[in-house]
């Protein structure tokens, strides 16, 4: 079964991934490394407060693609086609992890930025059993610790959000959870995954890189991954809530304090010499693994209006998550525009789209300004939709309400005008 210690093998086989082996502190000593190295290589911090972590496993697509055993231009297509036919994984007796922790402080959980509100577990899972159903939800949720047996977690109305008030509906006054940390990516690019409600991601996961094994919570009714490096038994307290954050987000800002529910610890485990995996907020895993999944949806909606879909980037610049440019094969003059529409619906936090013929490299941003310069018109080829429904994360916009102002950008030859007008110029050989 494929684990997060075979890919770190693999990837210090290929040069892709850097050991630091000097002491580094937990708190913002470790994120300052992280940002160093952010989208370059991968990490092995050897003495993280006196354990080992792991950090960049999901930091480029490369990775990505290379985790999954899928050529890169066919990784959206292959998540989609499992989201659409995920399969069961299997079940085991046993966690591979069964050393038992007296409290979250004997973990290396990091303080990233100087206004955090504490320190934050960033790439941990969270599974929970929807109510009198079979389904379940895995997803990726920041956890702030508040002390040696409570985490706050933030909750975005999505499923986690609708499986806690369906409890509450019920009468229960908490959910169970298991929280898992230390996987391969392919299960951290399924819990990310838009996979539809009562779907567990689980089974997007074993789609993904198959023989996936889950195992029973032994404290709680919940599912962790038997690979775990680290899990982390506990109950969502469904009627208290308490302050959560300033927390850095994937924009890079301090996002909003919020209240939030608490999480009983109930158990914690971890193999005698596990990996943590700490995952920087704001840096190009963290916007990979919000944003891969959301590209394979702007490319499946805007593939319904458009002949052919050649290429989807969330920049990192737009945090990879509000900016995205799309590249297509225009057939006439007003495809671009139905593009820019499909985009917004197929992504709702998308911000700004920008719309590029298929001789753009939409993952170059200086080829993408320069199809702005030289193919887009502001009179005849800007779509500006007012009070949108945006992302919670967009500091310009209204936070409490989600409302943005949205813009796309038509930055395609016109046909209007002889083609020779937009030809690169080429160099012979």
């Amino acid at each position: 079964m494929p684990d997060l210690r075979s890919f770190l093998e693999s990837l210090e086989e290929e040069g892709d991934l850097v050991r630091i082996d000097r002491a580094v502190s937990p708190k913002y000593e470790a994120t300052a490394l992280m940002k160093e190295y952010d989208g370059k290589k991968a990490l092995l911090f050897e003495r993280l407060a006196g354990r080992k972590a792991v950090v960049g496993i999901c930091g480029t697509k490369r990775r990505l693609s290379k985790a999954l055993g899928v050529p890169a231009e066919k990784t959206r297509q292959f998540l989609m086609e499992s989201i659409r036919n995920p399969r069961e994984p299997s079940m085991t007796k046993k966690y591979k992890a069964k050393t038992e922790l007296a409290g979250l402080t004997e973990l290396p959980i990091l303080t990233h930025f100087e206004k955090d509100a504490g320190p934050y577990l960033t790439s941990a899972i969270v599974s929970a059993k929807i109510p009198k159903e079979s389904g379940e939800n895995v997803s990726i949720h920041r956890l702030m610790v508040i002390n040696d047996n409570q985490l706050a977690i933030r909750i975005v109305p999505r499923h986690l959000h609708q499986i806690c008030q369906m409890a509450r509906e019920l009468g229960r006054s908490s959910l169970d959870v298991g929280i898992a940390v230390g996987l391969h990516p392919a299960v951290l690019l399924a819990a990310s995954s838009p996979a539809a409600f009562g779907v567990s991601e689980y089974a997007v996961a074993n789609r993904l890189m198959g023989d996936l094994e889950v195992v029973d919570c032994e404290s709680v009714d919940a599912r962790v991954p038997a690979e775990a490096e680290i899990v982390i038994e506990g109950k969502i307290a469904l009627n208290k809530q308490v302050d959560e954050g300033p927390f850095v987000d994937i924009t890079g800002t301090y996002d909003i304090v919020r209240k939030q529910p608490i999480i009983r610890v109930e158990k914690i485990l971890c193999r005698q010499d596990y990996l943590y995996h700490a995952l920087l907020p704001s840096g190009s895993e963290h916007g990979l693994l919000m944003g891969f999944p959301q590209e394979a949806k702007i490319a499946e909606s805007v593939a319904g209006v458009v002949p052919r879909v050649r290429d989807v980037n969330l920049t990192r610049g737009g945090c990879h998550w509000l900016h995205a440019a799309v590249s297509i094969d225009k057939q006439t003059e007003g495809d671009a525009k139905n593009a820019i529409l499909a985009a917004f619906a197929g992504h709702p936090s998308l911000k700004h789209v920008v719309i590029v013929d298929p001789d753009v490299d939409v993952n170059d941003s200086e080829q993408v300004e320069w199809a702005i310069a030289t193919r887009f018109q502001g009179n005849r080829g800007m779509v500006i939709v007012s009070d949108a429904r945006g992302s919670s994360l967009d500091a310009s916009g209204n936070q409490d309400l989600s409302l943005t102002t949205k813009v796309g950008i038509d930055a395609t030859r016109s046909f209007l005008k002889p083609k020779e007008k937009f030809e690169k110029a080429r160099i012979p050989s």
